[in-house]
């Protein structure tokens, strides 16, 4: 019995000190996470930024603790940053130049397009800038192509092929289980519901794909083609043989790269650019350690600020439990304050949105209109500002967008599952009730709607278009049968919705801000950019169990990832939708 309890007594107290052990280590990593998450960065004389492009590229991104725990696997990135790491590296003497490895980059074109733009702004430094590669991707190349030197691995590859776009039809597979989607739409290119209820591409959203598909392919070419110095037709020609299976020295005879070099050759040519010799380190910094470098250029001491307000992912109706996206209930909040704030002179809002809810685009629309009244609104729109994301940018003074920027799709629609198949077919579920008035059990899952019910919803979707297109032709100041001609839920390029009067310019954030500057007559003013980033511990308390989760799938399927999370939200969603097809592949 001694030798029980003392076996027992010893066990219980190994648990003890292993259990402070792991929760004494467990401290120090926060606590060591904490302080280099909030260390600033000491740049080195002579040093080059390590711009690493080999991930999903995000408007914003800021880690969750959850996700610092695994930092080797994160490559998610945010625009943000990357913008204001290049900016910094312009600025600052000690940073000779930029070192860019791209890999595997999954990108929208506007986003590429900015981080194209501001690579091409640094070179305005005379600093270097160099690219490198195993396997460039199509966009990795694009950003690539401005460098001064495009150097591919003698074994590598680099892939130039043109633009193309596929959609995921449902339309079988639901029926294979029994479900049926009840579509309520206006807008003969409004196509988000296509996948639902058919197997392939209608006439209509086969000629806007390829409209935007060309518009936006002719951006990045006559980009590539003014860095590479390459005329249009022969980039062209190099497309059509798809170059991501030519042998490396194609690319160097083809004019698309400069070199072929092995990773080692890069490093010790990156000595020799900034006076190093070969048995010498060469002092990095990535990008998270630019993120923490302090700004050269001091903080005005003046009061006056332009803001600027970030509204990006799919628009709930102001009760979504999402932790990513926009919250409707948030944003208007957040405006609301904005406008009453006096030191506040002008604001951006900078909008990448497919879309979402209709109601929820109202809301913010209500408020960005009120914030219009008070003060300067300048839009700038991202890689998508379409259908909901144009809703609530239609109101602002004035319209940025990139070239490439996916916007207009001005249309409504409404969609509601009938699984009365499913569920009394295929799995011998019926359901019976009673209820007190004729439609009073409408939008039950287990029966199909009858005819007074689809007319009822889609008078309701006629009425949410009418409003959307009133919104659209009252801010941009088009006579509505104009505005309804352009509408029709089509997808327009920021190049072609200029051309419409859609949008007032083309250019990136920073153009934005200087309209937006110029409209509040300030000449000296702080830049502030909301919601604010939140500090570690707030972070660590608001983390959700399920968002690294949640992380690893959307990395695992890629743009696969997003249809197949709208579909698990459906039951969530809003009655009427104003958003992009969802499931919309470019690659």
């Amino acid at each position: 019995m001694k030798e029980f309890l003392r076996s027992t007594l010893a066990t219980i107290t190994g648990v003890l000190i292993c259990g402070f052990i792991f929760i004494i280590l467990g401290i120090s990593t926060l606590v060591g996470i904490m302080a280099s998450s909030e260390t600033e960065t000491v740049v080195p004389p002579n040093s080059v930024f390590t711009l690493e492009l080999k991930g999903t590229i995000q408007e914003r991104y800021q880690p969750s603790p959850v996700d610092q725990f695994f930092e080797d696997q994160i490559s998610t990135y945010g625009l943000e940053d990357i913008l204001n790491a290049i900016q910094k590296a312009k600025e600052n003497d000690l940073i000779k130049g930029i070192y860019l490895h791209t890999g595997a980059l999954s990108c929208s074109a506007a986003s590429l397009q900015a981080i194209h733009r501001a690579l091409a702004d640094f070179k305005q430094s005379g600093k270097f800038l160099v690219a490198y590669a195993d396997a460039y991707t199509q966009g990795g190349y694009y950003v690539a192509s401005v460098a001064d030197k495009v150097i591919v691995n003698p074994v590598g590859s680099l892939s130039w092929h043109g633009l193309a776009s596929e959609t995921m039809f449902l339309k079988d597979f639901l029926a294979k289980i029994g479900v049926k989607m009840q579509i309520f739409r206006v807008g003969t290119y409004k196509s988000a519901v296509e996948p639902m209820m058919s197997t392939e591409m209608s006439p209509a959203n086969r000629e806007q794909t390829q409209a935007f598909l060309e518009s936006t392919w002719k951006s990045i070419l006559n980009d590539v083609s003014a860095s590479r110095h390459i005329s249009a037709d022969s980039l062209n020609l190099l497309a059509d043989r798809n170059m991501d299976f030519q042998p490396a020295e194609t690319y160097v005879s083809s004019g698309l790269a400069d070199t072929l070099m092995y990773q080692d050759e890069v490093l010790s040519y990156l000595k020799s650019l900034t006076g190093l010799s070969d048995e010498d380190d060469l002092k990095t910094l990535n990008l998270d350690e630019m993120t923490r470098v302090k700004a050269t250029a001091p903080k005005s001491k003046t009061r006056d600020v332009v803001a600027v307000y970030y509204a990006y992912g799919e628009i709930d109706n102001g009760s979504s439990s999402y932790d990513e996206g926009i919250n409707s209930e948030k944003v208007t909040k957040d405006l609301r304050d904005l406008r009453k704030d006096k030191n506040v002179k002008a604001v951006v809002l900078r909008v990448n949105s497919p879309g979402g809810s209709a109601y929820g685009s109202e809301q913010i629309w209500r408020e960005v209109s009120l914030l219009k009244a008070e003060k300067p609104v300048v839009v700038s729109m991202g890689d998508y500002a379409a259908s909901g994301g144009y809703y609530i940018s239609c109101a602002a003074h004035k319209i940025v967008a990139e070239p490439t920027t996916l916007t207009g799709s001005i249309g409504i629609f409404g969609m509601m599952p009938d699984a009365s198949e499913l569920l009394n077919d295929k799995l011998g579920l019926h359901f019976d009730g009673v209820k007190t008035h004729k439609m009073a059990d409408m939008g039950s899952m287990s029966r199909p709607f009858n005819a007074e019910e689809s007319a009822l919803m889609q008078q309701m979707v006629n009425q949410g278009y009418a409003l959307f297109t009133k919104r659209c032709a009252e801010g941009r100041h088009i006579p509505l049968e104009e505005l309804c001609k352009i509408a029709e839920g089509r997808v327009w390029t920021g190049s072609m919705a200029k051309e419409l009067k859609l949008v007032d310019e083309l250019g990136g954030l920073d153009t934005a801000i200087q309209l937006a500057a110029q409209l509040g007559k300030v000449k000296d003013y702080n830049l502030q950019t909301y919601p604010a980033k939140e500090d570690f511990l707030t972070q660590l308390l608001n983390t959700r169990t399920d968002r690294y989760i949640h992380s690893q799938l959307q990395e695992t399927f890629g743009e696969y990832y997003r249809s197949f999370d709208w579909i698990r939200h459906l039951g969530q969603s809003d009655r009427l939708q104003a958003r992009l097809p969802f499931n919309l592949r470019i690659q």
